[in-house]
C-alpha cells in the first residue's frame, strides 16, 4: 500500500500512537457504563437474547478511530515521486583503421597482436552510446569493413570477422588514412576522429601519410596514431614443413611519421607494448573523446493525501449519522 511513497511530515504519525490508548479508553468507558447499573437478580435476563445493535454497538467507536487513523495519513502529507533524465547528446563520429598485415600476428601481445587489437576496440565501442563508429583495415591495400554506424552489434560482429590475410601483405598507412577521411569528411558532425592503429613501417600504397594528415585537418578531422609493438624483437609464427615455429624479429616502427601524423591534425601519438598499456590508450582517448551530453534531471511529486482526507470524512459521516439513528443512546 505504501510501497514507494514517501510522507512530506512523517513526524506527524507519531500522532497514530495515539490510537491504541484512545481504543483502550473507549473500551475501559463502555465497561463501566455497562457494570454500574445494578439489580437485583439476573434470573429474568436468562432467556433474553441481546439483539444485532447491542453486538455492533462498537461500529460508531470504530468508525471514529478509523476517520483519525485516516485523517492522521492525510496530515502527514504521502506523495509519490516520478524521477527521470532528459538528455540531450551530441554525437561525434569516429573512423577505426586497423592495421592486419602479417606482422599484426606477432605473439610480444597475448594472444597476438591483431586479436589483442580487436579485443580493446570492442571494449571501446562497449563505452559509447550515440556516437557513429567505422571500420578501416588495411595492409597493402584499404578498405571499408563497417561504414559510419550507431548500430553497435553489426560493428562488432563485423569486428569480429578481422583477420590477417584479408588484403594483400604490406602497409599503406597513407591509403588508410585517405580511406578513412572519405568515410567523415561529409559528415556533418562536430567532432570527427580517426583512431589509427599499426605495428609498421608505411612501406606501399600511392599517398603520402602526411599529405593524406594535411587533407585530414583541412576537413577537421583529428588523428590518433597508435603505435604497437614491444622494444627490440618480438616472437613471429612461422611455417615449416615441421609445423609452426617461432622466430625472433626486430620491430620495425616509424615513430617519427606516426607522431608527425598526429600532430597534424591536432591528435595525439601513442606506443603501446603491452595488452595493458593498450588498453590504457584506448580508455586515455575515450576520456578526450567523450561525447558532449547535457542532461536535465527532474523529480515530480504526485500528492496522495486527497483519498486518505476523503476517508476520514466519509467515516466521520458515517459515525455521526450511525450515532445518531440506528446506535443512538438514550439518556
Amino acid at each position: 500500500m505504501f510501497k514507494g511513497v514517501t510522507f512530506a511530515y512523517s513526524w506527524v504519525l507519531y500522532l497514530l500512537l495515539l490510537l491504541p490508548l484512545m481504543a483502550a479508553w473507549y473500551w475501559s468507558k463502555e465497561k463501566k457504563i455497562l457494570s454500574s447499573i445494578s439489580f437485583p437478580s439476573t434470573d429474568m435476563f436468562k432467556t433474553y437474547r441481546s439483539g444485532w445493535k447491542v453486538k455492533l454497538r462498537f461500529i460508531p467507536v470504530l468508525l471514529r478511530l478509523l476517520a483519525l487513523l485516516f485523517l492522521i495519513i492525510a496530515l502527514a502529507r504521502p506523495q509519490s515521486f516520478s524521477s527521470g533524465e532528459n538528455i540531450y547528446s551530441e554525437g561525434i563520429d569516429i573512423a577505426m583503421l586497423i592495421d592486419i598485415s602479417g606482422s599484426m600476428l606477432a605473439e610480444d601481445f597475448k594472444p597476438n597482436r591483431i586479436e589483442a587489437a580487436k579485443k580493446v576496440i570492442g571494449d571501446f565501442i562497449d563505452g559509447r552510446t550515440s556516437d557513429r563508429i567505422g571500420l578501416v583495415i588495411f595492409a597493402r591495400e584499404g578498405f571499408t569493413q563497417c561504414p559510419l554506424t550507431s548500430d553497435y552489434n553489426v560493428l562488432k560482429n563485423l569486428l569480429k570477422e578481422v583477420k590477417s590475410g584479408m588484403v594483400t601483405d604490406g602497409t599503406a598507412i597513407g591509403n588508410a588514412i585517405a580511406n578513412g577521411v572519405n568515410r567523415l569528411k561529409d559528415s556533418d558532425s562536430k567532432s570527427k576522429t580517426i583512431i589509427l592503429l599499426t605495428d609498421g613501417v608505411n612501406n606501399a600504397g600511392e599517398v603520402d601519410p602526411l599529405q593524406a594528415a594535411e587533407i585530414a585537418q583541412k576537413f577537421g578531422i583529428r588523428i590518433y596514431t597508435i603505435g604497437v609493438g614491444t622494444i627490440g624483437q618480438a616472437p613471429y609464427p612461422v611455417q615449416t614443413p615441421f609445423g609452426i615455429r617461432y622466430q625472433m624479429m626486430p620491430v620495425e616502427l616509424d615513430e617519427p611519421l606516426l607522431r608527425k601524423v598526429a600532430q597534424t591534425t591536432g591528435g595525439k601519438y601513442f606506443r603501446a607494448t603491452n595488452n595493458q598499456k593498450l588498453a590504457d590508450i584506448y580508455g586515455e582517448i575515450d576520456k578526450m573523446e567523450k561525447t558532449r551530453i547535457e542532461i536535465t534531471s527532474y523529480r515530480n511529486a504526485k500528492e496522495l493525501f486527497y483519498n486518505w482526507l476523503l476517508l476520514g470524512f466519509v467515516c466521520l459521516l458515517a459515525e455521526a449519522a450511525l450515532s445518531k439513528t440506528v446506535f443512538k443512546k438514550l439518556p
